[in-house]
């Protein structure tokens, strides 16, 4: 998975051919989250 952006420590992954809905990955020492880009809003 391409990596987007990193900062504090936190790195941010997005795969522009994954699965619905829109999403993205965020993960820190260790600890994953998946973030729906729905919510968001």
């Amino acid at each position: 998975m391409p990596e987007v952006s990193r900062f504090f420590g936190i790195v941010i992954r997005l795969h522009y051919a994954d699965h619905n809905p829109p999403h993205f990955h965020a993960a820190l020492e260790g600890w994953t989250a998946k973030v729906d880009s729905e919510r968001l809003s």
